[in-house]
Formats: structure tokens, sequence, C-alpha cells
């Protein structure tokens, strides 16, 4: 089975990362010297890349470059972040919905009731009785609303689909406070969820609820939130030890010692 090389990958779409370390040692391992010049390691992937470092300094001031299981992580991240973006623009055309119907609940009455009578001897011949159906008394319901609920619902709407679409931003670059904020917002809304199911079953709300759960339990699991497996500093030291250069280094210093 072929293995993605997520690295090589995005330094394909990307481009390579190099770094010139000021460590003499650590320098000569990152570094080539060609027919066609200068080469130097990329941070990402491994490979060599021609041409200048895009940076150069002390070792440990070497950019942090998501790579591996990192790099992985953000993908992942990512495609929630585009969940959550569309689900917020969503959420934004159904509150403009509300509030118009709000602004003009008399005339949508009038002309729904005026053109149900259309569908009447379609419904007749199958023996189906339209002005009782679930469909249509859920419709005459929303009807009876003040406009003043229905105002409420539209800012209620948009406070939510703002939520979503701040978590989109903040997943997408990766922000932690928009890890634990997705954690917060998604875990508040199980239950809603949860008692949706109970009322009316369908595939696409249990999919919603699935990707829901697997997606508090993957970040608050990988992301180390709330102090799990050792919170932030074990996260961080995780990303940092990923480091090609980190690892370069080790490779060195096990080199002087041996």
């Amino acid at each position: 089975m072929l293995k993605l090389d997520w690295d090589r990958r995005t330094c394909a779409r990307r481009g390579h990362i190099t770094y010139a370390p000021d460590e003499a040692a650590l320098r000569e391992r990152l570094h080539a010297r060609t027919a066609l010049g200068e080469a130097w390691r990329c941070l990402r992937c491994g490979d060599f890349a021609l041409g200048a470092p895009h940076g150069t300094g002390p070792a440990e001031d070497a950019p942090l470059v998501p790579r591996g299981k990192a790099l992985r992580d953000l993908f992942i991240l990512r495609f929630l972040a585009v969940e959550r973006l569309l689900r917020g623009l969503l959420v934004v055309i159904a509150a403009w919905a509300v509030w118009k119907f709000s602004n003009s609940q008399d005339a949508m009455k009038r002309i729904f009731d005026e053109n149900l009578t259309v569908f009447r001897p379609v419904t007749d011949h199958f023996h189906w009785d339209l002005e009782h159906s679930p469909i249509v008394d859920t419709i005459r319901k929303t009807f009876d609303y003040h406009h003043n609920t229905l105002v409420l619902v539209a800012g209620a709407l948009l406070v939510y689909a703002a939520i979503e679409i701040i978590e989109a931003f903040g997943l997408w670059w990766g922000k932690r406070w928009a890890e634990y904020l997705t954690v917060v917002a998604t875990a508040a809304f199980l239950p809603l969820e949860v008692y949706e199911l109970t009322e009316h079953v369908s595939v696409l709300k249990i999919c919603t609820l699935v990707l829901n759960i697997l997606a508090v339990l993957w970040i608050l699991l990988s992301k180390r939130l709330f102090g799990l497996r050792g919170g932030l500093e074990a996260f961080e030291a995780e990303r940092h030890s990923a480091s090609l250069l980190e690892v370069e280094e080790a490779a060195g210093a096990v080199l002087t010692e041996a």
C-alpha cells in the first residue's frame, strides 16, 4: 500500500524551507556543495534544495516547521475549518431568511394559503390529508410567532454563525485558542443534536453528530487540551522534538560522544 508522504507533498506545493544555523558542525550537516551551487537541507522534508538558505542564526531560533504527524494534524484542522466556515455561512443565510420572514409574515401567510390549493387535487387523489400534514402544520405554526421572537431567533443564529466563522479562521491557522473554542462550543451543542435525533432520525443528523463527537475527542487528545496527556508543555515538547533541525543536532551530539 502506497503511503502518502505529507512532508514532500507540502513542499511540492509550497516550496522548501531551509535554515543555516550558526553552529559550525550543524551547519555543515545541513549544507552541501554541488556543481549547480550550494544546497541546504529542507527543515520539512529533509531533501536538499539549491540556493541560499531562507534564514540564518542560532539553532534554537530556527523556525518550527510542521512536519510528519504535526503536518497531518494541521491538514485535519483545516478540513474542520472549512466545514465550520461552510456551516457558518449557511447559518448566516438562515438568519437572513428568518429576519426577512419576520418583516413579511402576513404577506407570506396569504401566499402560502393561496398556493396550497394548487396541490389539493394531487393530494386528494392519493388520499393524503394536506391540511393536517406535519409539514403544513409546522409551517403554519411559524406564522403565529411574534415578530420580536423571530428577531431574537435571527440574532441568536448570527451569534452562532459568528462563533463558527471565528472557529474556522482560528483552526485554519492552527491557533490553540481556536481549538479550545471548538471543543467547548461543539460539546455544548451535542445534547441538542442528541435531542433532535430523538425527535426525528436522519442520515445527515447522525453523520453530523458522529463528526462532532470525533472532532471533540481528536482535538482534546491530539492537542492535549485542558491538561490532558501532559497539557501544553508536553504538546510543545512533542512539536519541538519533531523539528528536523533538532534531529540533526541530536545526531551530531551522538557522533561527537562516540
